[in-house]
């Protein structure tokens, strides 16, 4: 380690092989996802090699060293993970759930049919057919083309012009 600390990166692969194991072993039995431990693994190695300028033989072993890091990572990890979850179940609590109210959904959605019905009826029948064939039918432009024997432009612009009268009609019903 204190090769490393001077920058050698050659030394850092022994190390790297002694510790990574251990690290990986005890990250995954403080927190018991493998996705997790390796993240923290990395964390770990990525910080040894970033601080290891740090180290200091006569306080420990890198071995050690590498573990306590290992150790309070994971654990930092379950806490906020805890704490997350703490604070989600709070405010799932403060917040008022909105009762499904189904008469009052089918009445919005009969409505809403309505209306576009009395729209729809305000197109012009080349308008309405387009339309219909578009998005109730479920064709293609040229499919739509063809089936009423019109040019592909004639089509897109009926389309085109149908919307527009629909959009604007639907948001004056609002």
């Amino acid at each position: 380690m204190v090769l490393v600390g001077r920058g050698d990166r050659d030394a850092f692969v022994p190390v790297y092989e002694a510790v990574s194991g251990p690290v990986m072993g005890l990250a995954y039995q403080v927190l018991r996802d493998p996705a997790q431990a390796e993240e923290v693994t990395q964390d770990v190695l990525v910080e040894l090699w970033r601080t290891a300028g740090r180290f200091r033989p006569e306080r420990g072993g890198a071995m050690t060293w590498a573990l306590t890091l290992a150790h309070r990572r994971a654990v930092d990890r379950v806490r906020s993970a805890r704490a997350r979850g703490e604070r989600e179940r709070r405010m799932a609590l403060l917040e008022p759930m909105a009762a499904f109210d189904a008469v009052g959904e089918q009445v919005e959605t009969r409505l809403e049919h309505q209306q576009v019905r009395g729209c729809l009826e305000q197109l012009t029948e080349l308008q309405r057919e387009s339309v219909m064939l578009a998005y109730y039918q479920g064709l293609t432009y040229p499919q739509v083309a063809e089936s009423l024997s019109q040019p592909l432009t004639t089509v897109k612009a009926r389309i085109r012009d149908g919307l527009v009268r629909l959009r604007d009609c639907l948001g004056a019903t609002r």
